[in-house]
């Protein structure tokens, strides 16, 4: 039998010598085909480039090759399973890609049905150059009916393990937005969540819900006519924690960021290209608003011109700088124009520390569709800070701080954050400086850059129309009334957050 074997292989390698290579063609096709009509399966070649000349990428092997990954992943509960990975890891990344080797196949299931990819890796002849390509093997009488629901799967598994899995990047712009690349980037690894965030409960709630809303609501905004954005309209004082909220709002969603610094940028051509370069999944930032350019400016202007014209016969002349810088009119068209829906997916923020500076044209619904307030400390929020710098679930000078909390002596964030990193190595100590501090703030003293709004005005944005106005529930920016206590009341709230703190200390010396 083995004898009759060699014989059978000498004969073919003769064959193969002796035939023209367009027979042998022939009839390697021609046993493929027999062997395709007499085998129970469909045979499917999904290649690494589309055509002959091998430029344009084939993204359906781009989505098997994620899909596989994420199927491959130790993290991921599937069936599937290979006996041989390929594992890398790129220099500006800490995540490790599993690609079924080359040559191996990997079996998967789908509807109750048996499948199975094979990576095909051959080398071209003459050259290091590698030609790539994955089959797929699936029941041949079901092929019509499973094929197109199985690859709409890959794609989306591939999409959403591409959307948690790449690495994120933290753009700005250089002054060369008319160019092709008007942005620069560095990898975005900023440790901001939602579980880290100083915000009350009901706060961090409305904004996850709203966020997981518009992420999922692709089909939702096509068939109502919308682009698919969303604005968000972040005010507050300094260290009320703005910046960090957009960094949790990206790590929430998995976006990239595009700080756009509007200083930068010449006119409002520049401002549409760099909206073009931005991509889908994004978040794009306009930090201080009221400060990067002077917006207000241009209907001031133009009202004078039209009072100047009126007055006096003689033509005015225009002014030249106009169209040599971004205009009110040029960031409307950027928030809310025929140009800002040239991608999916993309969400805007606004940033302020002083609300009444910003243009109330900027602020409409369509344009900034959530409004975020954010002051200081309440209650929940302290506590989060404490857990996350002290480790602390309770002490008993919590009650003292929600007195001083209520009584009007609330900080930021950033203040609280920064004595609670002071003094982190004494979790005793860290408290009392908050309280100290928190005392001078009430008589006056102390920290004197926290700006509040007055409870009435705070009314007023909760009954004005259509803006989704999200207000911290417990933040003290909503307890302060526009009438300060009285001295009275001050000193005798002081006695007794003296005698709190006395006892705290009795309770500790025993």
């Amino acid at each position: 039998m083995l004898s009759q074997l060699w014989s059978f292989l000498g004969l073919l390698t003769v064959l193969q010598n002796v035939l023209p290579s367009q027979l042998l063609s022939v009839l390697h096709s021609f046993y493929q085909s027999l062997q395709d009509m007499l085998s129970p399966y469909s045979y499917l070649d999904i290649p690494e480039f589309n055509g002959y000349c091998g430029v344009d990428v084939n993204d359906l092997y781009r989505h098997v090759n994620l899909y596989l990954n994420s199927v491959n992943h130790p993290s991921a509960a599937s069936t599937a399973s290979c006996p041989r990975l390929t594992l890398s890891r790129s220099n500006s990344s800490t995540r490790i890609s599993f690609t079924v080797a080359a040559n191996h196949s990997i079996r998967d299931s789908f509807r109750g049905h048996s499948l199975c990819w094979t990576h095909n890796v051959d080398t071209v002849q003459d050259s290091l150059d590698e030609k790539r390509s994955f089959v797929l093997k699936l029941p041949k009488r079901h092929h019509h009916t499973i094929l197109q629901p199985y690859l709409d799967h890959v794609t989306a598994r591939a999409q959403d393990f591409e959307r948690v899995s790449r690495e994120r990047r933290l753009f700005t712009n250089n002054g060369h937005g008319s160019y092709d690349s008007g942005w620069v980037s560095v990898p975005f690894r900023h440790p901001s969540t939602f579980d880290t965030l100083a915000l009350e409960p009901q706060l961090k709630k409305q904004l996850t819900e709203d966020l997981t809303t518009f992420s999922t609501g692709k089909e939702f905004y096509h068939r109502v006519g919308r682009a698919w954005k969303r604005g968000y309209f972040l005010y507050g004082p300094p260290g009320s924690g703005k910046s960090s909220l957009i960094a949790a709002m990206a790590n929430y969603l998995c976006y990239d960021v595009y700080d756009l610094e509007l200083t930068k940028v010449s006119d409002n051509s520049e401002l549409r290209a760099l909206l073009i370069q931005t991509t889908n999944r994004s978040i794009v930032v306009i930090e201080d608003i009221d400060c990067s350019v002077d917006l207000t400016a241009d209907r001031l202007s133009k009202r004078s011109r039209k009072r100047s014209s009126s007055s006096s016969p003689m033509p005015t002349k225009v002014d030249e700088d106009d169209g040599r810088r971004v205009t009110l009119s040029g960031l409307l068209n950027f928030t809310d124009g025929l140009w800002s829906c040239c991608g999916e997916e993309r969400i805007i923020v606004f940033t302020t520390n002083h609300r009444e500076n910003v243009d109330p044209a900027l602020l409409r619904c369509g344009r900034m569709d959530v409004h975020v307030s954010l002051g200081a400390c309440g209650a929940h929020a302290f506590r989060a800070l404490v857990k996350n710098y002290l480790g602390l679930d309770s002490h008993p000078l919590f009650e003292a701080v929600d007195s001083c909390v209520r009584s009007g002596g609330a900080l930021t964030p950033a203040q609280v954050g920064e004595i609670l990193l002071r003094n982190r190595g004494d979790a005793n100590l860290a408290l009392k400086e908050v309280v100290l501090a928190m005392q001078g703030r009430i008589l006056g003293g102390g920290v004197r850059d926290l700006t509040t709004d007055s409870e009435a005005e705070t009314h007023t944005l909760l009954l004005r129309s259509p803006e989704s106005v999200l207000v911290g529930g417990g933040s003290p920016d909503n307890w302060v009334s526009s009438s300060s206590p009285g001295r009275k009341k001050r000193a005798k709230f002081l006695v007794k957050l003296k005698s709190l703190t006395k006892s705290d200390s009795v309770r500790r010396g025993a």
